[in-house]
Protein backbone atom coordinates (compact mmCIF):
# COMPACT_ATOMS: atom_id res chain seq x y z
CA UNK A 1 0.00 0.00 0.00
CA UNK A 2 2.78 2.49 0.57
CA UNK A 3 4.74 1.54 -2.67
CA UNK A 4 1.21 2.60 -4.27
CA UNK A 5 0.90 5.74 -2.55
CA UNK A 6 -1.04 5.87 -0.04
CA UNK A 7 -0.26 8.09 2.93
CA UNK A 8 -2.09 6.66 6.23
CA UNK A 9 -3.15 3.13 7.13
CA UNK A 10 -5.99 2.16 9.36
CA UNK A 11 -5.51 -0.87 11.40
CA UNK A 12 -9.07 -1.84 11.72
CA UNK A 13 -11.43 -4.96 11.84
CA UNK A 14 -14.00 -6.42 13.87
CA UNK A 15 -11.83 -7.04 16.74
CA UNK A 16 -8.57 -5.89 16.11
CA UNK A 17 -7.73 -6.18 20.12
CA UNK A 18 -7.69 -9.73 19.80
CA UNK A 19 -5.66 -9.81 16.71
CA UNK A 20 -2.45 -12.34 17.69
CA UNK A 21 -4.46 -15.27 19.70
CA UNK A 22 -5.01 -17.87 17.42
CA UNK A 23 -1.20 -17.68 16.99
CA UNK A 24 -0.07 -19.18 20.04
CA UNK A 25 3.01 -17.56 20.42
CA UNK A 26 2.34 -14.47 22.67
CA UNK A 27 1.95 -12.09 19.50
CA UNK A 28 -0.44 -9.51 20.01
CA UNK A 29 -1.95 -6.14 18.48
CA UNK A 30 1.21 -4.14 19.38
CA UNK A 31 3.60 -6.78 17.69
CA UNK A 32 1.53 -6.49 14.19
CA UNK A 33 1.70 -2.31 14.76
CA UNK A 34 5.16 -2.31 15.11
CA UNK A 35 5.74 -4.44 11.87
CA UNK A 36 3.51 -2.43 9.71
CA UNK A 37 5.37 0.71 10.70
CA UNK A 38 8.48 -0.70 10.20
CA UNK A 39 6.97 -2.04 6.47
CA UNK A 40 5.57 1.21 5.82
CA UNK A 41 8.04 4.03 7.93
CA UNK A 42 6.44 6.88 5.22
CA UNK A 43 3.04 6.33 6.34
CA UNK A 44 0.86 7.36 9.31
CA UNK A 45 -0.66 5.19 11.14
CA UNK A 46 -4.61 5.10 12.94
CA UNK A 47 -6.23 2.82 14.90
CA UNK A 48 -9.71 1.56 14.98
CA UNK A 49 -11.95 0.56 17.62
CA UNK A 50 -10.07 -0.97 20.43
CA UNK A 51 -11.40 -2.71 23.40
CA UNK A 52 -10.50 -0.67 27.00
CA UNK A 53 -8.92 -3.99 28.28
CA UNK A 54 -5.79 -3.79 25.29
CA UNK A 55 -4.75 -0.31 27.10
CA UNK A 56 -2.27 -0.88 29.31
CA UNK A 57 0.67 0.81 30.24
CA UNK A 58 3.09 -1.54 28.45
CA UNK A 59 0.54 -1.24 25.34
CA UNK A 60 0.53 2.66 25.61
CA UNK A 61 4.43 2.79 26.31
CA UNK A 62 5.27 0.50 23.36
CA UNK A 63 2.87 2.27 21.11
CA UNK A 64 3.73 5.98 22.13
CA UNK A 65 7.87 4.85 20.52
CA UNK A 66 6.14 5.14 17.32
CA UNK A 67 6.13 8.82 16.16
CA UNK A 68 3.53 7.80 12.91
CA UNK A 69 0.97 6.87 15.18
CA UNK A 70 -2.19 9.47 14.93
CA UNK A 71 -3.19 10.36 18.76
CA UNK A 72 -6.45 9.37 18.08
CA UNK A 73 -7.75 6.40 20.24
CA UNK A 74 -11.30 5.01 19.45
CA UNK A 75 -12.17 2.86 22.44
CA UNK A 76 -15.65 1.06 22.43
CA UNK A 77 -18.07 1.98 25.88
CA UNK A 78 -21.50 1.51 24.92
CA UNK A 79 -22.94 2.73 28.45
CA UNK A 80 -21.39 4.35 31.21
CA UNK A 81 -23.86 3.12 33.60
CA UNK A 82 -22.43 -0.65 35.41
CA UNK A 83 -25.65 -1.84 35.64
CA UNK A 84 -26.32 -1.53 31.79
CA UNK A 85 -22.44 -2.91 31.02
CA UNK A 86 -23.65 -6.23 33.05
CA UNK A 87 -26.80 -6.53 31.20
CA UNK A 88 -24.91 -6.21 28.14
CA UNK A 89 -22.59 -8.51 28.73
CA UNK A 90 -19.45 -6.06 28.80
CA UNK A 91 -16.48 -7.36 30.29
CA UNK A 92 -14.91 -3.86 31.54
CA UNK A 93 -16.85 -1.41 34.01
CA UNK A 94 -16.61 2.56 34.13
CA UNK A 95 -14.09 2.90 36.53
CA UNK A 96 -11.60 0.49 34.31
CA UNK A 97 -12.58 2.40 31.00
CA UNK A 98 -11.80 5.76 32.51
CA UNK A 99 -8.69 4.63 33.85
CA UNK A 100 -7.79 3.48 30.14
CA UNK A 101 -8.45 6.91 29.08
CA UNK A 102 -6.98 8.61 31.67
CA UNK A 103 -3.99 6.62 30.92
CA UNK A 104 -3.80 7.58 27.44
CA UNK A 105 -3.85 11.50 28.13
CA UNK A 106 -1.12 11.25 30.68
CA UNK A 107 1.14 10.01 28.23
CA UNK A 108 -0.29 11.78 25.12
CA UNK A 109 -1.36 15.04 26.51
CA UNK A 110 -4.26 16.23 24.63
CA UNK A 111 -5.46 12.91 22.05
CA UNK A 112 -8.50 12.65 20.53
CA UNK A 113 -10.98 10.30 22.37
CA UNK A 114 -13.91 9.03 20.58
CA UNK A 115 -16.46 6.66 21.44
CA UNK A 116 -19.72 4.55 20.78
CA UNK A 117 -22.76 4.74 23.30
CA UNK A 118 -26.49 3.13 23.02
CA UNK A 119 -29.02 4.76 24.65
CA UNK A 120 -32.51 2.92 25.42
CA UNK A 121 -31.06 -0.47 25.92
CA UNK A 122 -33.82 -3.14 27.84
CA UNK A 123 -34.50 -2.24 31.12
CA UNK A 124 -32.32 1.11 31.27
CA UNK A 125 -33.76 3.00 33.96
CA UNK A 126 -34.08 7.20 34.07
CA UNK A 127 -31.13 6.96 36.93
CA UNK A 128 -28.70 4.68 34.86
CA UNK A 129 -29.21 6.31 31.57
CA UNK A 130 -28.29 9.86 33.46
CA UNK A 131 -25.30 7.88 35.43
CA UNK A 132 -24.48 6.65 31.59
CA UNK A 133 -24.87 10.25 30.34
CA UNK A 134 -22.58 11.71 33.34
CA UNK A 135 -19.77 9.43 32.90
CA UNK A 136 -19.74 10.02 29.45
CA UNK A 137 -19.70 14.10 29.97
CA UNK A 138 -17.05 13.55 32.51
CA UNK A 139 -14.65 11.84 29.97
CA UNK A 140 -15.20 14.70 27.50
CA UNK A 141 -14.95 12.41 24.06
CA UNK A 142 -14.00 14.30 21.01
CA UNK A 143 -16.83 12.35 19.37
CA UNK A 144 -19.42 10.38 20.78
CA UNK A 145 -21.12 8.13 18.08
CA UNK A 146 -24.91 7.71 19.78
CA UNK A 147 -27.21 4.73 18.87
CA UNK A 148 -30.55 3.96 19.80
CA UNK A 149 -30.99 0.18 20.48
CA UNK A 150 -32.39 -1.43 17.76
CA UNK A 151 -34.08 -5.26 18.79
CA UNK A 152 -32.51 -7.29 16.89
CA UNK A 153 -34.72 -10.85 16.94
CA UNK A 154 -32.27 -13.94 18.25
CA UNK A 155 -30.21 -11.92 20.18
CA UNK A 156 -30.65 -12.37 24.40
CA UNK A 157 -31.33 -8.56 24.79
CA UNK A 158 -34.52 -8.66 22.07
CA UNK A 159 -36.22 -10.79 24.65
CA UNK A 160 -35.51 -9.13 27.70
CA UNK A 161 -38.17 -7.37 29.33
CA UNK A 162 -38.50 -3.70 29.93
CA UNK A 163 -38.17 -2.50 26.11
CA UNK A 164 -38.16 1.08 26.07
CA UNK A 165 -40.57 3.03 23.57
CA UNK A 166 -38.94 5.00 20.57
CA UNK A 167 -40.30 7.81 21.71
CA UNK A 168 -37.77 7.24 24.81
CA UNK A 169 -34.82 6.18 23.52
CA UNK A 170 -35.06 9.40 20.93
CA UNK A 171 -35.15 11.97 23.52
CA UNK A 172 -32.39 9.72 25.30
CA UNK A 173 -30.55 10.13 21.87
CA UNK A 174 -31.06 13.94 21.18
CA UNK A 175 -29.79 14.93 24.96
CA UNK A 176 -26.66 12.38 24.14
CA UNK A 177 -25.69 14.08 20.58
CA UNK A 178 -26.49 17.67 22.20
CA UNK A 179 -23.66 16.84 24.78
CA UNK A 180 -21.82 15.34 21.77
CA UNK A 181 -21.47 18.49 19.92
CA UNK A 182 -20.43 20.63 22.75
CA UNK A 183 -17.22 18.26 23.42
CA UNK A 184 -16.20 18.21 19.94
CA UNK A 185 -16.62 21.80 19.59
CA UNK A 186 -14.40 22.58 22.49
CA UNK A 187 -11.68 19.80 21.04
CA UNK A 188 -11.55 21.58 18.09
CA UNK A 189 -11.46 24.82 19.80
CA UNK A 190 -8.59 23.88 22.23
CA UNK A 191 -6.32 23.14 19.08
CA UNK A 192 -6.68 26.98 17.69
CA UNK A 193 -3.13 28.36 17.57
CA UNK A 194 -1.67 24.77 17.43
CA UNK A 195 0.11 23.27 14.34
CA UNK A 196 -1.83 20.54 12.97
CA UNK A 197 -0.21 18.00 10.41
CA UNK A 198 -3.19 17.31 7.61
CA UNK A 199 -3.52 14.37 4.82
CA UNK A 200 -5.22 16.57 2.01
CA UNK A 201 -7.99 14.06 0.67
CA UNK A 202 -10.25 16.08 -1.73
CA UNK A 203 -11.60 19.14 -3.16
CA UNK A 204 -14.13 21.08 -0.95
CA UNK A 205 -16.54 24.01 -2.16
CA UNK A 206 -17.46 26.79 0.24
CA UNK A 207 -19.38 29.61 -0.75
CA UNK A 208 -18.40 29.32 -4.16
CA UNK A 209 -14.71 28.95 -3.20
CA UNK A 210 -12.45 25.71 -3.40
CA UNK A 211 -10.74 24.62 -0.63
CA UNK A 212 -8.82 21.50 0.07
CA UNK A 213 -9.93 19.34 3.05
CA UNK A 214 -8.53 16.57 5.12
CA UNK A 215 -8.05 14.94 8.55
CA UNK A 216 -5.42 16.39 11.24
CA UNK A 217 -3.77 13.44 13.07
CA UNK A 218 -6.41 13.64 15.65
CA UNK A 219 -8.88 13.08 12.92
CA UNK A 220 -10.00 17.30 13.00
CA UNK A 221 -11.35 18.06 9.31
CA UNK A 222 -8.99 21.28 8.30
CA UNK A 223 -9.48 22.89 5.03
CA UNK A 224 -6.97 24.95 2.91
CA UNK A 225 -7.27 27.29 0.12
CA UNK A 226 -6.89 25.58 -3.06
CA UNK A 227 -3.24 25.75 -4.24
CA UNK A 228 -0.36 24.70 -6.80
CA UNK A 229 1.93 24.47 -3.81
CA UNK A 230 0.45 21.15 -2.55
CA UNK A 231 -2.46 18.69 -3.75
CA UNK A 232 -4.69 15.77 -2.56
CA UNK A 233 -2.95 13.17 -0.58
CA UNK A 234 -0.24 15.61 0.38
CA UNK A 235 0.30 16.32 4.03
CA UNK A 236 1.07 20.07 5.10
CA UNK A 237 0.94 21.42 8.42
CA UNK A 238 -1.42 23.70 9.05
CA UNK A 239 -2.00 26.59 12.02
CA UNK A 240 -5.48 26.14 12.72
CA UNK A 241 -6.94 29.88 13.25
CA UNK A 242 -10.93 29.32 13.00
CA UNK A 243 -13.82 27.57 11.81
CA UNK A 244 -15.10 27.67 8.12
CA UNK A 245 -17.60 26.28 9.09
CA UNK A 246 -19.00 24.12 12.24
CA UNK A 247 -16.23 21.21 13.12
CA UNK A 248 -14.19 21.80 9.85
CA UNK A 249 -10.91 24.01 10.98
CA UNK A 250 -8.87 26.05 8.82
CA UNK A 251 -5.88 28.60 8.86
CA UNK A 252 -2.38 29.29 7.58
CA UNK A 253 -0.14 26.51 5.86
CA UNK A 254 3.26 26.61 7.54
CA UNK A 255 5.62 27.01 4.91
Amino acid sequence: LAAEGYRELVFTGIEISSWGRELKDGSSLIDLIEAGCQAAPACRIRLGSLEPRIITEDFVERLSRIPAICPHFHLSLQSGCDETLERMNRRYRSGEYRERCELLREVYGNPALTTDVIVGFPQESEEEFQKSYDFVDGIHFYETHIFKYSRRQGTKAAAMDGQLTEAEKARRSEKMIEMHHRHASDYEKSMIGKELEVLIEEEYTNDGRTWYLGHSREYIKTAVPKSENYGVNDIIRVKAERFLEEHIMTGEVVK
